[in-house]
């Protein structure tokens, strides 16, 4: 019988809804303190909203909202209640905001500047609202959905809707607020990565050797940190062993590398990225 969704408790859905609310003021304050007043765009449906508000005279805020909601409402299934909602309440409180702030003067007219801390903001705010279950643009809605009709992956379709933004952009804004847009972009990016994944980045390995035992009580006792033994049979030579896995800080790989070179140079070792790392017992033995 499966389980009954777990709802959050009050503390939480209070964390929730003040760091998406500090999200979607942030990257408010991205766009009409920093980037639009040096005609600096973002990528995304908010791209197309600030194109669209520079040719009518309809504020930026409507358009974010508008082109957004129908988005929402079409891919309320793909993406379920609790994200359709936070998402919601994140466009929201971002379109109130860029109306309130839209007559605020710009802290630099200087487009490096601009771009740089309006980037680092807007990665930071949407970082903060992805981070607690939310949205602040529609955009991967539109690349799911099209996805599935065309085949394609969903990171590509992103791409191609913002190199169309941006080349648009170029023929309102000057194609040096175009190039301006995609560094800015860039930026937001990458900050935006770093809210979301965390700056303590740590590895999976995985170690094949025919000396597991030994490798694996030396990362114990070295390291300080817990393995898991997993079944495995040689594709080859048909024999059956254990296969290592273990996860480790980015700084222990290093050790990791010559403890297990130490016991068996030939062993054979696959290492991943991992973004985060949650539940089970991560934290580190004491050494000995």
């Amino acid at each position: 019988m499966p389980r009954k969704h777990r709802k959050l408790t009050p503390v939480q859905l209070l964390a929730k809804f003040i760091f998406i609310t500090t999200g979607a003021v942030m990257m408010a304050v991205a766009l009409e303190i920093f980037l639009i007043p040096n005609s600096v765009i973002d990528g995304g449906i908010t791209g197309i909203s600030i194109i669209l508000s520079e040719v009518t005279p309809i504020p930026l805020g409507l358009f974010i909202f508008i082109i957004n909601v129908p988005f929402l409402i079409i891919g309320y299934k793909q993406i379920g209640k609790t994200f359709a909602f936070s998402t919601l309440y994140g466009i929201t409180v971002m379109s109130l905001m860029t109306a309130y702030l839209h007559h605020v003067p710009a802290l630099t007219d200087d487009k490096i500047l601009a771009s740089m801390f309006g980037g680092v903001i807007l990665g930071f705010g949407i970082g903060l609202v992805i981070r607690f279950g939310g949205s602040l643009d529609g955009t991967e809605i539109v690349a799911i959905l099209l996805s599935k009709r065309f085949h394609m992956p969903v990171g590509q379709i992103v791409m191609i809707i913002n190199v169309f933004i941006f080349a648009v952009a170029g023929f309102v804004f000057g194609w040096d607020s175009a190039m301006f847009s995609i560094f800015t972009y860039y930026i937001a990016a990458k900050v935006m990565d770093i809210v979301v994944e965390g700056l303590e980045e740590s590895k999976s390995v995985t170690i094949i050797s025919s000396e597991y035992e030994e490798i694996s009580q030396a990362i114990v006792d070295r390291l300080g940190r817990s393995t898991t033994f997993m079944y495995a049979k040689g594709g080859y030579s048909k024999e059956d062993t254990q296969m290592i896995y273990c996860v480790v800080t980015r700084l222990e790989l290093a050790k990791l590398r010559t403890i297990v070179q130490d016991i068996d140079p030939s062993a054979f070792l696959a290492i991943e990225h991992v973004s985060e790392v949650i539940g089970g017992n991560f934290e580190k033995k004491n050494i000995h």
